[in-house]
């Protein structure tokens, strides 16, 4: 090619390369909006309901952080903690182990979604409370804010992770993209609760979003994680982490973009082309996401919610033995039933579950996390009668996960349930008593039964704690 050629071509090149692209993005309305939300959280006093509903969704996270201490990927992160992170006093909790903020956040993070235990935002396909209760804990240590304050800053963060996903197409991006949207909400609404305890105003929330943008970033691979421990990384520990860092980096002086949600190559044009970013704040301050967000009643995977609320429906009207059953019959989306068939996790295998609640007539998180029992005789006579069934006409329904349940007795009885809201979600919220009940079987054998109750007692309580420092003592055995 001569000079003149060469010269043709790099012009055309430089041409495209300049040339007007279509992308989704936020207009400045929205972000002055989003930023002045973000930064008058921490003095606005939550509505009577939505602050009920942020004590049962913080009481329901500690838990499950303190029992996730004692599983695979707990373990993992305490080893981390001790070779290369206890450098600080933030609280891990369930051990006496300390550390800095971001390192604190990591672990907590990791052991909130080391099993299936923590609470899930079904519209976004996200779990925000193992990334922001961490977040929030780690700099509320620092700072020794009131619980009120502590409060107010985790339902913030609730707020603002799920709707950027929310804003990015939701369950239906989470089908069809390889990112995680578990650790892109977790990123973006750990930041802000950072943020919000932090007390940015509505300038730096700003840059608190552009590093949370930066930050945000996960894979859907962690689905051939066989330990539990990448996948709770992905979810919650790095997002909770990245949340801290985000909101610190700003606290220090860092400036950045004051708007990444429009503009030339802004967040959703780079992640969700068709992402709809007005999404962010339409009804933002009537309708709070924490008041949209599922508490799992039973310890398990999501789509195993429905099948135990059916069993246990089924055998309230019609009681039963376990050795009286001849065939249960499971039926859901097969996307759904991917995800639980035959897994070698017991607590996110649905037919070794269906199988320990025929036995055990409840599935306690004992028998979630007993690994050996998997290999015992009885449960596998009564899992050898348990048929998953990948139903094409409730992969319509999606993304409400309807399950329908049918037992055969030996006698040739037929009993069947539809569950169209499981228990716990929140068209069939669990009461009061009935998250308080959850918390004292995930948290009494790690701290004891005194203890247990005094954290539970004291969170319902948060708004007379003057330091959240002061929790400390019931966090650790």
């Amino acid at each position: 090619m001569d000079r003149r050629h060469l010269l043709k071509a790099t012009a055309a090149s430089t041409a495209v390369l300049l040339a007007p692209r279509a992308f989704a993005q936020g207009s400045a309305s929205m972000m002055d909006t989003l930023s002045a939300y973000m930064a008058a959280a921490r003095s606005r006093a939550l509505p009577e309901a939505i602050a009920e509903q942020a004590k049962n969704h913080l009481v329901d996270t500690l838990a499950a952080i303190i029992s996730g201490s004692k599983l695979l990927p707990g373990e993992a992160a305490q080893r981390y903690i001790a070779s290369h992170g206890a450098k600080g006093d933030a609280t891990i909790l369930g051990t006496a182990l300390t550390a800095s903020p971001n390192d604190a956040a990591l672990a907590n993070g990791v052991m909130a979604h080391a099993d299936e235990t923590d609470d899930s935002h079904n519209a976004s396909r996200s779990h925000p409370g193992c990334s922001i209760v961490p977040a929030a804990l780690a700099l509320a240590e620092m700072r020794g804010i009131a619980g009120a304050e502590f409060l107010r800053a985790v339902a913030l963060g609730y707020d603002v992770g799920p709707r950027i996903v929310l804003a990015m197409g939701g369950a239906s991006f989470s089908y069809e993209s390889a990112l995680s949207t578990h650790s892109i909400a977790g990123t973006f609404g750990s930041a802000a609760a950072a943020a919000c305890i932090a007390g940015h105003d509505a300038r730096r929330m700003r840059f608190v979003l552009d590093y949370a943008a930066q930050q945000a970033a996960g894979f859907i691979v962690w689905r051939r994680d066989k330990d539990h421990i990448e996948k709770a990384f992905v979810f919650a520990g790095r997002p909770a982490s990245n949340g801290v860092t985000a909101a610190l980096l700003v606290d220090s002086g860092w400036t950045g973009i004051d708007d990444v949600f429009s503009g030339a190559d802004n967040f959703f044009s780079a992640v969700a082309p068709k992402a709809k970013p007005e999404r962010v704040t339409d009804k933002l301050g009537e309708q709070y996401e924490i008041a949209r967000t599922d508490i799992k009643k039973w310890t398990v995977g999501s789509p195993i919610q429905a099948p135990l609320d059916g069993v246990e429906a089924i055998r309230a009207r019609h009681p039963f033995e376990a050795d009286q059953v001849k065939e249960v019959t499971v039926r859901v989306a097969p996307s759904v039933a991917a995800v639980v068939d035959n897994r070698d996790i017991p607590d996110i295998c649905l037919q070794h579950m269906v199988a320990v609640m025929l036995i055990d007539k409840t599935a306690s998180f004992h028998a979630a996390h007993d690994v050996p029992r998997m290999k015992d005789a009885a449960v596998l006579r009564e899992r050898s009668k348990v048929k998953l069934v990948r139903d094409e006409e409730l992969a319509r329904l999606l993304p409400a996960r309807i399950t329908i349940v049918e037992i055969t007795l030996a006698d040739g009885t037929h009993l069947s349930e539809r569950i169209e809201a499981v228990r716990g979600t929140v068209r069939n919220p669990m009461t009061r008593d009935e998250v308080i009940a959850k918390a004292r079987d995930l948290t009494e054998p790690v701290l004891g039964a005194a203890k247990a109750v005094r954290l539970i007692e004291t969170v319902y309580a948060i708004e007379q704690v003057k330091d959240v420092r002061e929790l400390r003592e019931l966090l650790r055995p």
